[in-house]
């Protein structure tokens, strides 16, 4: 089975289309979170703050928080299982200096993460993060689903003519935040629901 592992020269880092630098990923429930955010239509951006300035006199604490983009707001990632143990004076600081930086939270738990069929989906989707697609076969997906709009994934690779089959191109497209795949409706199958990012 699949699971969101580190790159091995930075074992640490997490990079995905919508992350400008690698973001610090230590945990695997936080690696898992950063997939599905990465695959969700949502989310923007991926972005991660070291430290902030909290309080007045300003103090700077170490608040390690991965932040989303969308475009309802900036929210800070709080998975559950990955959280850090800090006293209670340090926590109370990170806490200020998240709402003084306007972030609302985003709170993942571990049943969140395990949730299906999104959790396969996102695994699925995910393993062809690295695949790359020929120029080609890009353009020929794009074109298709720009001139028909949404369509199901089915009808998709029926629509692709290539010597090959287009389904892990369409997978690697969905990572590099060029397409859609619906992760919630249902297992991924003939019926999902690929559309281009808008």
């Amino acid at each position: 089975m699949f699971r969101p592992r580190a790159r091995s020269g930075h074992p640490h880092l997490f990079s995905s289309a919508k992350t400008a630098a690698p973001v610090p990923a230590r945990h695997p429930a936080l690696r898992e979170a950063l997939v599905h955010a990465s695959l969700d239509p949502a989310v923007r951006e991926i972005s991660y703050v070291a430290t902030a300035h909290a309080g007045s006199p300003q103090v700077s604490v170490e608040i390690d928080a991965v932040i989303l983009t969308r475009e309802d707001g900036r929210l800070h990632l709080d998975v559950v299982p990955a959280r850090r143990v800090r006293d209670l004076d340090t926590e109370g600081l990170v806490q200020i200096a998240l709402r003084e930086l306007g972030l609302q939270q985003l709170v993942v738990t571990a049943e969140d993460l395990r949730a299906e069929p999104r959790r396969s989906n996102a695994r699925l989707v995910w393993s062809y993060k690295d695949r790359p697609v020929p120029v080609p076969l890009r353009l020929s997906i794009l074109t298709v689903l720009a001139d028909d709009g949404p369509m199901q994934l089915g009808a998709l690779l029926e629509t692709i003519r290539v010597g090959q089959d287009p389904s892990p191109a369409v997978m690697a497209l969905a990572c590099a935040d060029l397409l859609e795949i619906d992760l919630m409706s249902g297992p991924l199958g003939p019926s999902t629901m690929v559309r281009t990012r808008t």
